[in-house]
């Protein structure tokens, strides 16, 4: 039985950027492969919303802003442990760009997160502060809508960190679990999926809506 897709229902792409994508910078294995099927998904929702990772040259996340820092290591910031990642998702670059297999031209809304030099932002809800919101709730509130079906890259950071913060707001939250890829440092990916099922975010496979 395929699940009813309402029209107060979202579908939140999380991060299909080229960065993210085979040969970006920070590339996701099978990033790709995810596209299409995110396309065929978008068809079954009224509602689709964006997030875009949209950083400084500068920023505090990446490690070449810490002399002796590799990618992947961790430093301790105000707000907590970072990881320092490759130079990624500059804005105004290539690599930062939606990509342009994305098929989803009703897409209504497009959050762009980690843009403050000092603080990043995984979450499409809020920075990692825990305090800086993006307004996606407000969003989400102020037009009535529904479930949040969420998809894109990475499971492990940018899509659990959505999931948990939009089930903590109080929406119900879903990931398409094949329509995601995941980055899996350090076994990231197992604890993501315990702190998503935690927060009792639901997980689905794309054959639940597609049929």
């Amino acid at each position: 039985m395929t699940l009813e897709i309402g029209p107060d229902d979202v579908l939140v792409v999380v991060d299909v950027q080229y960065d993210f994508l085979p040969g970006g910078n920070l590339a996701v294995a099978g990033g790709d492969e995810i596209v299409p099927l995110i396309n065929k998904l978008a068809g079954k929702f009224k509602n689709v919303v964006l997030t875009q990772d949209w950083h400084p040259k500068d920023h505090i996340s990446f490690a070449s802003q810490h002399a002796g820092k590799a990618a992947f290591d961790t430093i301790e910031l105000d707000y907590g442990t970072q990881v320092l990642w490759p130079d990624h998702c500059v804005w105004d670059s290539h690599g930062a760009e939606i990509s342009k297999d994305l098929k989803i031209p009703h897409a209504q809304l497009v959050i762009r997160k980690g843009y403050n030099r000092a603080i990043d932002s995984y979450s499409g809800f809020q920075e990692a502060d825990r305090e800086t919101l993006t307004g996606l709730a407000g969003y989400l509130g102020e037009r009535d809508l529904g479930r949040l079906y969420i998809v894109g890259l990475a499971t492990d950071f940018c899509v659990a960190w959505t999931a948990i913060d939009g089930a903590a707001g109080g929406f119900d939250v879903t990931v398409i679990e094949d329509a995601t890829r995941a980055i899996d440092a350090n076994g990231s990916l197992e604890k993501a999926w315990a702190d998503m099922d935690e927060a009792g975010v639901q997980r689905i496979q794309s054959r639940e809506i597609l049929g």
